[in-house]
């Protein structure tokens, strides 16, 4: 298959770091000249400084657009450092930017505070002793129940190879009254292979008090079974002992906890499935070392990061830029349930790194084998990983067309024919990755339409993280015998930094309402509708959700630009798939201030470069005062031509049920937004595609008609059984009726090639 390159106009600006550069960098931070007190990651203990993170840090949107732009130069480079601080009574981790890079006597570091609204980069670092924790305190306890979760849960843990049962941690930590809580539930073991805990919650919970680096000061607080709070070990021991103790379900393993083939095939499943093909080689350019992507009228940059994976920026659409910046800012799934594990747990994923868990995709199944892959490295905890093959590149149909009519023809008496027909192919072109942090994968994809839309979807799959099924019915149904599906919400978080025309852009809310109007050419008033259009003026009014009914629309406006209508030239945002999802929690006591963005569907603020992101991976360890809380993006500044940024939320509220096992499917756990262009064009772009079909009718015997399907002629009624002489491109077909109602087309030939219209000849 042929490759077709391209090289990029300028550098890619978001580009990881290269492995020599990461190397030099390293051995400079080790450098007891530098004053960081750093061990290697290797031969770090809890009680030494080690670093975490390494990784580029993302041009002022300024300086980008200026060297993109060809009136600037290459921006300085710096590399945005995490360093966990262990050698302190109060552990934190602090981040640092190093630069310029590459290493040289002028590099220098200091603190990477200007992206936090917090005022600082510091932030507690209160599981610096879990490994202590866990030998000196967690499995200490386990073992002496070790008797009673056998014979309540059928598994125990005491720290061994041969343990049937492990202890899951809530996240993010409990924080009361200047006391750091942490409750831990059984979890079981699976006994076949499979990665599926998630599934084997087992009722029996523990709080522990973890304040301070003290063991000394850590303790058991309580143990919770069946709703019941006991105080200490012998508490519960002696409950348990006496006669008439309720026991509760056991978890029974098995295949439903497997993902590998079973049950009665399906019918003719033994036969391979349709699959795509690309006969000619890509339709689209690559430059890859610069990761510069050039398809139909798009072109873009690829960007990846150790905290949120791909993005893409620098988005032009017929040569003009319309998005600087469109990337995942967050992934959240807040639960619910009767116990203090799903009660509590609210997991921010950036915190992780959906980049590090970003793996090789698997071809013919992630993506199409004929698609084009690329690899992604993350430098974290002083090594490099190399995840070859986990973006993918490809153009596919979309399933649907993009645009067909036929028009009609009426004679006689309410009689009508088929005159003419036009259908257009919709291909589209997709950038995909795919994250599976933990139990859960999910899937993104960035979809470009030849209308120029975009479109940027979510789906997810993986295990479901299950609750015990006692006394949960409000928070889910029983799909299994100790197993209730855990109603949580997921909401990930999207920027898109649009530049219509320019970077002086307004947010246009277009309302769409019911009225009573009077016209001059009726009597009485008539009830209809119309449309109101007001702008959002600032940042008071940019929190947005979706309206009822989809009765608004809203648009990123140039209202400095006209076009020769005088209608002013956008891009509409509006959700496209799955349904519009935020947040439900009020105020979640697990969250505090650490996830504002969650509470609505859009966003706008007015653009800064001390507002690159509405999180921080660290936002989960201090959630009272995070590194960055969004609530404070808002301070009524004025949205009215400004550079303005738009974050939406995608994702949807899990209600499992018995067909999320043992995974959930992507189906209906999906959701997809659509950024569209508004009056920004004369007319419809996709007219300009060869993959298209044009035919003419004419009446033959009784006025029949011919339709043409791809593949496939007929008349109305009965199929033409002449055999198809030969596929080709073509503008336009002409049909008219030959002997015995038989038809002849002359079709325009444009060139050979895939794709085509089946013509067939008298």
């Amino acid at each position: 298959m042929p490759r077709r390159q391209i090289k990029a106009p300028r550098k890619n600006l978001w580009n990881t770091l290269p492995n020599d550069e990461v190397s030099s960098l390293i051995k400079w931070l080790y450098d007891p000249r530098n004053g960081l007190n750093l061990t290697h990651h290797n031969e770090a203990t809890h009680w030494d400084n080690f670093i975490g993170v390494t990784e580029i840090i993302h041009p002022n949107k300024t300086d980008a657009v200026a060297y993109l732009d060809g009136s600037g130069p290459h921006p300085f480079r710096y590399a945005r450092i995490v360093i966990f601080h262990g050698a302190s009574e109060e552990p934190y981790l602090h981040e640092i930017m190093v630069g310029p890079l590459p290493v040289s006597a002028k590099t220098s570091w200091k603190n990477y505070d200007y992206p936090y609204n917090k005022g600082n980069s510091v932030t507690p670092w209160y599981r610096a002793d879990d490994r202590q924790r866990i030998r000196d305190l967690y499995y200490p306890v386990t073992a002496e129940l070790a008797d009673i979760t056998q014979d309540l849960l059928g598994t125990a843990a005491r720290g061994l190879v041969n343990d049937t049962a492990a202890l899951m941690t809530i996240d993010p930590l409990w924080q009361e009254n200047e006391r750091i809580f942490q409750w831990m539930e059984f979890v079981g073991l699976p006994n076949n292979g499979y990665t599926a805990e998630t599934l084997l919650p087992q009722g029996l919970y523990l709080k522990f008090d973890i304040t301070g680096r003290d063991p000394s000061g850590w303790a058991l607080k309580a143990i919770l079974y069946n709703g019941i709070m006991y105080n200490s070990i012998s508490e519960f021991r002696r409950a348990y002992e006496q006669p008439g103790f309720t026991k509760l379900n056991k978890h029974t393993q098995g295949d439903w906890l497997a993902t590998k083939r079973q049950g009665k095939p399906f019918l003719l499943d033994e036969l391979p499935p349709p699959l795509p093909q690309q006969a000619k080689g890509p339709r689209y350019l690559l430059d890859r070392k610069e990761k510069y992507l050039k398809w139909m009228d798009f072109s873009f940059y690829l960007g990846f990061s150790r905290d949120l994976g791909l993005s893409l920026h620098d988005i032009r659409y017929k040569g003009r830029r319309i998005i600087f910046e469109l990337g995942l800012q967050e992934a959240l799934s807040h639960y619910a349930g009767n116990n203090p594990m799903e009660g509590t747990t609210s997991y921010l994923d950036s915190y992780y790194g959906l980049g590090s868990f970003t793996y090789t995709l698997i071809p013919g199944y992630d993506c199409p084998e004929f698609a084009t892959y690329l690899d992604s490295w993350v430098h974290e905890n002083g090594n490099t990983a190399h995840q070859r093959n986990s973006i993918c590149v490809f153009e596919q149909d979309a399933g649907y067309l993009m645009q067909r009519h036929t028009a009609t023809e009426w004679y006689g008496y309410e009689n009508h024919r088929p005159r003419y027909a036009t259908a257009t192919k919709n291909t589209v072109f997709i950038v995909r990755s795919v994250a599976s942090v933990d139990n859960y994968d999910y899937t993104f994809d960035y979809t470009f339409y030849i209308d120029g839309t975009i479109e940027i979807k979510v789906r997810a799959s993986g295990y479901i993280q299950g609750a015990f099924y006692a006394n949960n019915s409000d928070y889910g149904y029983q799909i299994h015998d100790a197993l209730s599906g855990s109603f949580h919400t997921h909401v990930l978080t999207f920027k898109a930094d649009l530049d219509i025309l320019g970077e002086k852009n307004t947010l246009e809310k277009v309302a769409m309402i019911p009225t009573t109007e009077k016209y001059p050419w009726s009597a009485a008033p008539r009830n209809t509708m119309k449309l109101v259009r007001s702008s959002i003026g600032n940042e008071s009014q940019g929190r947005i959700n979706w309206p009822m009914n989809g009765a608004e629309m809203y648009v990123v406006l140039n209202k400095d630009e006209r076009n020769k209508y005088g209608e002013y030239p956008g891009y509409r945002i509006f959700p496209a798939s799955g349904t519009p999802t935020h947040l439900i929690v009020q105020d979640s006591p697990s969250l505090q201030n650490a996830a504002e963005f969650c509470k609505y569907h859009l966003y706008v603020t007015k653009r800064k470069d001390t507002e690159p992101r509405c999180a921080a991976a660290a936002n989960n360890l201090e959630l009272s005062d995070p590194l960055v809380n969004f609530s404070k993006f808002f301070d009524e500044e004025s949205l009215l031509q400004e550079d303005i940024v738009l974050w939406f939320n995608l994702g949807m509220h899990h209600i499992a049920h018995t067909g999320d096992l043992p995974n959930t499917v992507s189906s209906t756990a999906q959701g997809s937004i659509m950024i569209s262009p508004h009056n920004y064009l004369e007319m419809d772009p996709s007219r300009q595609t060869r993959q298209m079909i044009e035919i003419l009718f004419a009446p033959g015997v009784n006025n029949a008609s011919v339709i043409d399907a791809h593949s496939t002629l007929m008349t109305r009624g009965h199929m033409l059984g002449r055999g198809i002489v030969e596929l080709f491109l073509v503008d336009s077909c002409e049909g008219v009726p030959g002997s015995n109602a038989a038809w002849v087309f002359t079709c325009h030939r444009q060139r050979f090639g895939i794709g085509g219209i089946a013509c067939q000849f008298a």
